[in-house]
């Protein structure tokens, strides 16, 4: 059992981090920003070909994260892999010491680097989340036994912010149904919809880890803002970035994110810090949010 599902069905309070796999095979930056995670997550997750841009693969890098003695959640994405490929993966994973698995439909390919990349989508996160238990039963999609069977902790995303609410709220019914044993959700910063979203879904007794991107600049904030669905970031925030000098920015983020993890941890089971590369300030967030 991963430290991860141990912490989560024990009711303690979780963080998480993120780490992006390098565009090529030099991970010297992907070893740094370890470093600043090392003794303050649980898990960290490993992105899959995130944004559709090619990337060294989330598989090996999760490995690899095992090697450092690091526990990975290693997500998956629908959009690249059939179900033969996507079973490969999942049993491959569990054979080399990964047991998190974070279920993902994947962002459609033209918004990433390879527009003209033919996109899959064999199966979606649901399905694939239902194929994880099927495996973790001793069974293909197939209906073939598993010689040696898989203890794989699966997990799913969802995103509050998204109006209307309700087909939220019904995907995450959806994804509690097909075997989703914990949430991350996509980035907040307002805990208010947080607060209304858990309130429909408290019933379903499901772990959720609220996410936050940690701002870096104004840019950041205004593109999220006109390209990310569900993602809104609130205008005083903005204006804090704003009259903030450029390098201060750093410690203004670390400032931010721990006020909204100090402000949402008591709404939800754990935080998700997606820093994109800042994971040097992780730990000034956690001092901020009284979690150091």
């Amino acid at each position: 059992m991963s430290r991860l599902q141990q912490e989560l069905e024990a009711g303690r309070f979780v963080v998480t981090g993120e780490v992006g796999p390098p565009k090529g095979i030099d991970t010297h930056e992907l070893d740094h920003e370890l470093e600043h995670l090392k003794g303050k997550v649980v898990a960290i997750n490993v992105t899959d070909i995130q944004s559709a841009v090619m990337r060294l693969g989330s598989l090996i890098v999760s490995e690899y994260l095992v090697r450092k003695g690091f526990e990975p959640v290693f997500q998956l994405t629908c959009r690249d892999r059939n179900r033969l490929a996507l079973q490969t993966e999942l049993i491959s994973a569990a054979w080399v010491g990964i047991e998190n698995v974070l279920c993902l439909t994947g962002d459609h390919q033209v918004l990433g680097d390879h527009k003209g990349a033919k996109g899959v989508f064999d199966l979606d996160s649901v399905s694939l989340l239902q194929t994880v238990n099927l495996l973790n039963s001793g069974k293909d999609l197939a209906g073939n036994d598993l010689q040696g069977v898989p203890k794989l902790f699966p997990g799913a995303v969802v995103a509050p912010g998204l109006e209307p609410m309700e087909p939220q709220v019904l995907k995450f019914e959806k994804k509690v149904a097909a075997g989703a044993r914990f949430f991350q959700t996509q980035a907040l910063y307002d805990p208010r919809q947080l607060e209304a979203f858990m309130k429909k879904v408290e019933h379903l007794k499901v772990p959720v880890m609220a996410g936050i991107v940690l701002l870096k600049n104004v840019g950041m904030a205004k593109f999220m803002n006109a390209n990310v669905a569900g993602v809104f970031v609130p205008d005083h925030l903005i204006k804090e970035m704003a009259d903030t000098p450029k390098k201060k920015l750093k410690a203004k983020s670390a400032e931010i994110g721990g006020r909204l993890v100090k402000e949402m941890k008591g709404m939800c089971q754990g935080i998700h810090l997606m820093p994109l590369g800042w994971t040097d300030i992780v730990p000034d967030v956690l001092a901020h949010a009284g979690l150091a």
